[in-house]
Formats: structure tokens, C-alpha cells, sequence
């Protein structure tokens, strides 16, 4: 499927190197102000080009809103956002419109549909995620009137990992570095290990943290839509990515019942019922509690290596390939406002589904 979400609902379209990349929002309120600048704001931190830690394919990525906004509000009509492509090198892939590349779709795509647009993965090509990024800062504005707080940063890369969790964080330094993570001293190690990687014309994987706050209690459903199976599915749904956890996460499992526990208490000061610890990740039941969501989410090094490789054509017989063309090191960087963008339609189908839950 190519739509995502349940009220607040979008539907993507557009191949790598076609014409260009969109997203229909549809179920959006009316009256919501957007404001454009912010969504070409998202799309930049996306972008390719952004510096020598990404690939250097060159798109400006403008946003054109093409319905569903006048006057700088929301009509109540489905949101049109169209992105052009305007830098494809299509030739930089004839070599693969026979052979199948380690760890892609194409093999996959084949044997689904009987046939694959070769150029850059087509609709397989992360270069789809633009469309979801533009939708998730129209999600964003609508949380912001809640004032609830999506940041995610990268947290891992290779073997390189912050040393405290995202209590002990700046989260305003995200975008201080070149590669999202607000530990300085660890950005730097990061962005030496994505340079070695790259020189050596290899890849390396790592993890991106999301952390919510502001989340009301009381938004996720209790059986086959639970908050954190939503939130598994939007992250699941990403190029590359290959695990999610929240809260305690696969840690939790080292702990015994009696220190995993989230004790209750009422703060005397704002009156708000709170957790004294948060090993569950905001999310009980499926349903928020009014605490910090936080999780993680595990990317795999990219796939395209600019190295020979062992594989197989679209006949069977044993060929040797390398990728070629213009890829990232590492996507953990630009995957930062995918995070974001995802978790925030995550969120704002949650809000609109709240409202018929109790009088």
C-alpha cells in the first residue's frame, strides 16, 4: 500500500527518477495554519548535498503546494505537495537493469510485480521519503497546537554511541553538526567514522533515538492499533530500517518485575499524576501516560557499496557488480526528519482519533 494512517491519512506517489515526488494529506482539519516556510524547512534537513557526510546528488527539493491551503490555512480538502526531481543520472544504473544488487528491492520487485524501474530503485528508492517528510511538518503544525515536541537525533553510528541517555541532552543542539547528534564531543567521532567508511568506499549503519514530550495521556487504542505498534509500524515502514524498541526496550528483559516497574505519584506541584521512572516508554496499554515517549530505531548500513560483489542477473547466471552513481555513507543523518516526519503522522492520526473516544 501506498497510503499511510487512519483519519489524518496520506498517499504518496512518484518514482526516484521520474518527474518528481508528492504526497496527497488527506482528513487534515480545516482552519489548521500552515505555513509553507516550514515545510521547505523539514525538506531541507532532509535533502541530498547537505555536505560531504551524504550523497552529493544535488536536488533543491522545493516544496509546491498544489490544493487544499488558502490563505495560509487549511481548507478541509485534500492537501496536495508536490516535490520536481531535477538531478537524476539515470545512465549511473544501466549497469543493474539485468542484475540484482546485494540487499535491494530489486530481486523483490521482480518477482512481485514482474518488472522494476531500475533507475535509483524507483518507488524503492528512499528518495520517496521526501513526500513523508513534507507531509510530517503539516503533521508537526498541528501538534504544535497541542504543544507537543517530536526530536529525534542520532544516537549511534557503527560501534560510536552517546554516553547518556536524551535526559542528559541539549535536544536544541541536534542540528548544530553536520551529523544530528547533540553530544558534541561524539558528533565528531561520528563524522570521522562516516569519512573513514566513505573513503573506503563502504557503508555503516547505526541507530536514530526519538523522544516525544508533551504527549497527553489517554491517545492510542488498546488492541490492534496500541501507540508504540503504530509508532513500530511508521519506523519499520522507513528505506533500511531494521529494528525498533521503546522504553526499556530489549534491556528491560535483564531486569526483574520489581525494578522494571513505572511507581505512580501525584506531583504536588502542577497536580499531575507522574511515573517515578520510565522504563515504559510513555505507553502503557498501548495508550499514552502522559510521560516521555522515547525509542529507537536501528538503520542498516546502505546497501549500494561502491565495491565488486557477488550476485546474480534477472537469468540466473553468477555476475560480478559495483554500485556507482552518487550514495550516502551513511543515511542515518538524513534519516533524522524521517524520524521526525513519521512520528509525527503517527501522532496527529492519534490526536484526530481521540476526539471520539469520550463526550
Amino acid at each position: 500500500m501506498n497510503t499511510f494512517g487512519t483519519l489524518f491519512r496520506i498517499t504518496t506517489f512518484g518514482e526516484s527518477h521520474g518527474p518528481g515526488i508528492g504526497v496527497v494529506i488527506d482528513g487534515c482539519p480545516a482552519g489548521l495554519a500552515v505555513e509553507d516556510a516550514q515545510i521547505q524547512a523539514a525538506l531541507d534537513r532532509r535533502r541530498p548535498g547537505q555536505s560531504d557526510l551524504t550523497t552529493p546528488r544535488a536536488e533543491a527539493d522545493r516544496v509546491e503546494v498544489q490544493s487544499g491551503i488558502f490563505r495560509g490555512q487549511t481548507t478541509g480538502t485534500p492537501i496536495s505537495l508536490y516535490i520536481r526531481n531535477q538531478d537524476q543520472h539515470s545512465h549511473d544504473y544501466s549497469h543493474i537493469e539485468h542484475a540484482y544488487r546485494p540487499s535491494h528491492a530489486d530481486y523483490t520487485y521482480d518477482q512481485k510485480y514482474g518488472r522494476r524501474d531500475f533507475r535509483g530503485g524507483g518507488r524503492s528508492s528512499a528518495r520517496e521519503t521526501a513526500a513523508r517528510v513534507a507531509a510530517g511538518a503539516v503533521a508537526q503544525q498541528l501538534l504544535n497546537q497541542h504543544n507537543i515536541k517530536v526530536n529525534s537525533y542520532v544516537s549511534q553510528v557503527g560501534a560510536v554511541a552517546v554516553p547518556v541517555g536524551y535526559e542528559g541532552l541539549d535536544l536544541s543542539l541536534v542540528d548544530s553538526n553536520l551529523v544530528r547528534c547533540p553530544h558534541p564531543e561524539t558528533a565528531e567521532r561520528m563524522a570521522a567514522l562516516i569519512r573513514q567508511t566513505r573513503d573506503r568506499h563502504d557503508t555503516v549503519g547505526g541507530l536514530v533515538t526519538g523522544v516525544v514530550q508533551g504527549l497527553p495521556a489517554g491517545l492510542g487504542e488498546p488492541v490492534f492499533d496500541k501507540l508504540h505498534a503504530e509508532l513500530g509500524r511508521a519506523m519499520l515502514g522507513i528505506n533500511a530500517v531494521k529494528g525498533f524498541e521503546y522504553g526499556s526496550g530489549f534491556a528491560g528483559t535483564l531486569l526483574f518485575g520489581s525494578e522494571h516497574n513505572d511507581a505512580f505519584y501525584t506531583d504536588e506541584a502542577t497536580g499531575q499524576v507522574r511515573t517515578r521512572t520510565n522504563h515504559s516508554g510513555g505507553i502503557q496499554g498501548g495508550i499514552s501516560n502522559g510521560q516521555d515517549v522515547y525509542f529507537r530505531v536501528a538503520f542498516k548500513p546502505v546497501a549500494t557499496i561502491l565495491q565488486p560483489q557477488a550476485t546474480i542477473n534477472d537469468q540466473g547466471e553468477a555476475v560480478t557488480l559495483a554500485g556507482r552513481g552518487r550514495h550516502d555513507p551513511c543515511v542515518l543523518p538524513r534519516a533524522v526528519p524521517i524520524v521526525d516526519a513519521m512520528t509525527s503522522l503517527v501522532l496527529a492520526d492519534m490526536l484526530l482519533r481521540a476526539r471520539a473516544n469520550k463526550v
